[in-house]
């Protein structure tokens, strides 16, 4: 999400709430914008869609971890509830294994896009992006780094499995 883009405000009104769900109306996310949404914003619940190909107002909340799960046009309210990533964490001889779960969850715990998770890291985007489709995995010096990354964010293992 792009400093500039009309609707950074709402992405990161969303990645300060610190919530598992949060409901705004319609007329606070105009506040927040500082600016009017399109006619279709209050009309139709599809415009509210969790669908952000070509959507800059979806890749708001989706960059922020969010996804819409109550439209209410006519209450005027929208309720948006925090991606609950289910991952199992597998470890060999004690070590994470860093699977392109493990990796996606770290980088939604820190509420950070693949090019900002990249930029922590040192790698492209692009790297992000394959770890996170199982293209490949990454190196054991990047899963050393990834295991700092995690510690210091205080990202929880959740259950894991041996191997």
């Amino acid at each position: 999400m792009k400093k500039g883009s009309k609707y950074y405000p709402l992405f990161e009104h969303l990645c300060s709430a610190d919530q598992p769900e949060i409901t705004l109306t319609i007329p606070d996310i105009e506040a927040l914008i500082d600016g009017v949404l399109p006619a279709t914003a209050w009309s139709q619940k599809a415009w509210w869609s969790n669908r952000s190909k070509g959507a800059l107002q979806a890749a708001a909340w989706i960059n922020a971890g969010y996804h819409t799960t109550t439209v209410n046009l006519q209450q005027q309210t929208i309720t948006f509830r925090q991606f609950e990533a289910e991952y199992t964490i597998q470890r060999r001889d004690g070590k994470v294994l860093w699977n392109r779960d493990a990796i996606k969850a770290l980088r939604l715990h820190m509420g950070l896009t693949q090019a900002e998770f990249a930029s922590q890291l040192g790698v492209r985007q692009q790297t992000i992006s394959e770890w996170e489709n199982g293209v490949y995995g990454p190196t054991r010096s990047t899963s050393k780094h990834l295991e700092l990354v995690a510690e210091k964010a205080k990202f929880t293992y959740g259950e894991t499995k041996q191997e």
